[in-house]
C-alpha cells in the first residue's frame, strides 16, 4: 500500500503529519510493503482557502490512502472519489502512524476534520 502523509519538514520517519493538508508543502510516499518512501512537492500549495484539489496536489502520484492531522470536507470527498482512503493521524510522527496503521489501529476512514489553522481564523470548510 502506498500511504502519503503531509508533512511539516522531511525527516523521514520521524516527519511530523502535518495538521492541515493544504497548507503541506511537501508529502512523503511510503509504500508499506518495501519500506521506501519519496518526497513529493504539494502542486497545488497555491489554491485559495477552501479550494483544495488534493489529487492536483499529488501531481499524479499513484497513492492508496492519505494520513493527515485535519483536512476540508471537499478535499476528503475528491480523495475518495479517486478512491483514496483519508485517515486521521493518531500520532505526531510518520513512523508512529505507520506502526499504528499495520496493528490494525485506524480502523474508520475521516470525513472531515479541519484543524491545525495557523492563520487566525476558523475551519470555512
Amino acid at each position: 500500500m502506498k500511504i502519503c502523509f503531509p508533512v511539516i519538514a522531511v525527516q523521514g520517519l520521524e516527519s511530523v503529519v502535518n495538521e492541515h493538508f493544504g497548507s503541506s508543502r511537501q508529502f512523503v510516499i511510503v509504500d508499506s510493503e518495501s519500506g521506501q518512501l519519496q518526497t513529493i512537492d504539494n502542486r497545488d500549495l497555491a489554491h485559495q482557502h477552501g479550494a483544495c484539489n488534493p489529487v492536483g496536489a499529488l501531481g499524479g502520484h499513484d497513492v492508496d490512502a492519505v494520513v493527515v492531522g485535519g483536512i476540508g470536507a471537499g478535499a476528503v470527498a475528491r480523495l475518495q472519489q479517486a478512491g483514496i482512503k483519508v485517515f486521521k493521524a493518531q500520532a505526531t510522527t510518520i513512523g508512529e502512524n505507520l506502526t499504528l496503521l499495520a496493528s490494525g489501529s485506524f480502523n474508520q476512514t475521516m470525513t472531515a476534520s479541519c484543524g491545525g489553522h495557523q492563520h487566525g481564523h476558523s475551519c470555512g470548510h
